[in-house]
C-alpha cells in the first residue's frame, strides 16, 4: 500500500511542475510580446508637434516686425525716432544725405542756401547715401523728419519714391519747435503710391517716452 501511494503521488508532482512551467513561460511570453509593442509605437509625433508651434510663434513674430525710419540733419528727429523704437521694439534706419547738410545749408533766413532751394523746387530729389533698406521684412513704418518751410525735407520725398509700402501701415511724425506737420503726410502718401498712411503727428525734442507710448497706443 505504501508503495502505491508513492507511485500515485510521483505523477502528481509531474503534473503541478509541468502546470507552473507552462505558467512561466506564458508570463513571459506576453512579457516579451509587451515590451516588443512598446518598442515599435512611434515617438515622433510630438517633435512635429514641437516644430509646428515654433514655426506659427516665428511667423507671428515676423508678421509684426516694425521699422522706425528716419531722416534729421540737427538730430533733434534721431532722438525722438530712438524713444519710439524704444517704446515699440522696432528696428532703426536713419536715412541719411549722400551730401551731408551743413549749418549753412539749413540757413532760413538766406534765399539762396541750399534746402531753400531744394523745398522751393517740388521736383528736388536729393540723393540718399545711406544703404537700402528691405521694406518686405516689415509691416509697419514709423516715418520721421523734420520740418522744413512748413513740409517734410524733399529726401523723404526721394525715399518714399524709392520703396514700395504695399501692404504696410507708414505712420509719420516729425519734429519742429511749433510748426505742424500739416500736408507733409498727403504729400508722401501721393508721392509713395502704396501703403496704408495714417495721420502724422509733430512733437518736439523733448517728448517724454511715456507722451509716445500714449500715442502709440491710440492709434490702435
Amino acid at each position: 500500500m505504501k508503495m502505491i501511494k508513492r507511485l500515485l503521488t510521483i505523477p502528481m508532482v509531474f503534473t503541478m511542475a509541468l502546470s507552473l512551467a507552462s505558467c512561466g513561460s506564458s508570463t513571459k511570453g506576453e512579457s516579451a510580446d509587451s515590451q516588443k509593442a512598446e518598442e515599435q509605437t512611434p515617438v515622433e509625433e510630438p517633435a512635429e508637434k514641437t516644430e509646428e508651434t515654433a514655426s506659427v510663434q516665428e511667423e507671428t513674430a515676423d508678421a509684426q516686425k516694425v521699422l522706425v525710419a528716419y531722416f534729421s540733419a540737427t538730430g533733434t528727429t534721431k532722438g525722438v525716432a530712438e524713444k519710439i523704437a524704444s517704446v515699440t521694439g522696432a528696428d532703426l534706419y536713419e536715412i541719411q544725405a549722400a551730401e551731408p547738410y551743413t549749418e549753412a545749408d539749413l540757413n532760413y533766413n538766406d534765399s539762396s542756401t541750399r534746402a531753400t532751394v531744394e523745398q522751393n523746387d517740388k521736383n528736388a530729389r536729393p540723393e540718399i547715401g545711406s544703404e537700402d533698406v528691405s521694406m518686405q521684412d516689415y509691416t509697419t513704418v514709423y516715418l520721421g523728419f523734420p520740418i522744413w518751410w512748413g513740409e517734410e525735407p524733399r529726401i523723404l520725398d526721394t525715399f518714399v519714391e524709392k520703396y514700395s509700402f504695399e501692404g504696410i501701415t507708414v505712420i509719420p511724425f516729425c519734429t519742429s519747435g511749433s510748426s505742424p506737420i500739416g500736408r507733409s503726410g498727403s504729400n508722401m502718401e501721393a508721392l509713395a503710391g502704396s501703403g496704408t498712411w495714417l495721420e502724422g503727428r509733430r512733437f518736439s525734442g523733448d517728448v517724454s517716452e511715456e507722451d509716445l507710448k500714449s500715442w502709440i497706443e491710440s492709434l490702435n
